[in-house]
């Protein structure tokens, strides 16, 4: 099998295993990507491409399914989109050791808050300044605007710096900080993966690196793997599917800090 087959059907796997979770799975797009021999900024790049791919797929089966908050999704996916652009453009200009090793544990901090009882969304709304109370398919969702905007800012900042969706974060931040129920944050985090993609891959491609050889064909597969992995998450009981984010999110921990100390 060529490389490039290979690479196809890595990414199709991943892709539906990724979504059907609410993130992208960058992180282990990028490992994948340099373990079959490209280059790390083209690696980078491609990620980001096949990226928006799935996640745009992916949205597509949980809008229909009325499984995502379009209010969210389109307030953090533009602050979120905003910084991973600044992320992805000055990402040429720093050494990824730290940033991965960083990032590792910030991973393995949100996948085990992933693990722990899930918070119920507030049935009442507060009206002090700084939250925003949302009331869509017969729930209240409180959000602490002063915390949820910087770690979104935060989020979208690093991911597009190392070429990861930032999903890995995203959920846990709307699961654990807003309340909000695992399939709707799931659906919403999708949605927001492909603001997050466009703007990395954008500032990542103004320097080069983009192979449309590589990163067409593997981009196709994961349009597909997205849409089957958006049907598998909406037949999915929502305690395995939280369960299962959060297992996914401290393996992205760990190979993010594999790649860091140069094993992969």
């Amino acid at each position: 099998m060529s490389t490039t087959a290979t690479t196809v059907l890595v990414v199709f796997i991943l892709s539906v295993v990724m979504i059907m979770s609410g993130r992208g799975g960058g992180n282990f797009y990028v490992a994948a990507l340099v373990l079959l021999g490209t280059p790390m900024h083209t690696a980078s790049t491609t990620s980001q491409f096949i990226l928006l791919g799935s996640a745009l797929s992916g949205a597509l089966i949980f809008g229909k399914a009325r499984t995502l908050s379009w209010r969210l999704a389109l307030f953090f996916g533009g602050l979120n989109a905003s910084m991973a652009f600044v992320g992805g453009f000055v990402a040429h200009s720093f050494t990824g050791v730290a940033l991965k090793a960083a990032l590792s544990v910030l991973l393995f901090i949100a996948g085990v808050t992933m693990l722990m009882p899930e918070k119920q969304g507030r049935k009442t709304a507060d009206r002090r300044p700084g939250y925003w109370n949302l009331q869509e398919g017969g729930e209240t969702y409180v959000v602490d605007l002063k915390v949820a905007v910087p770690l979104t800012l935060a989020t979208g900042f690093f991911s597009g710096m190392v070429g990861i969706s930032g999903g890995s974060f995203l959920v846990p931040l709307m699961v654990i900080g807003c309340g909000v129920p695992i399939r709707v944050a799931v659906g919403t985090a999708t949605a927001m993966l492909a603001a997050t993609a466009l703007a990395g891959f954008t500032g990542n491609a103004l320097h080069g690196g983009f192979s449309p050889s590589l990163a067409i064909p593997a981009a196709a597969a994961a349009v597909v793997g997205g849409i089957l992995g958006g049907k598998v998450a909406l037949k999915t009981k929502p305690k395995s599917l939280k369960t299962i984010s959060g297992l996914l999110t401290i393996a992205a921990a760990i190979f993010m800090l594999v790649s860091a100390l140069g094993v992969i």
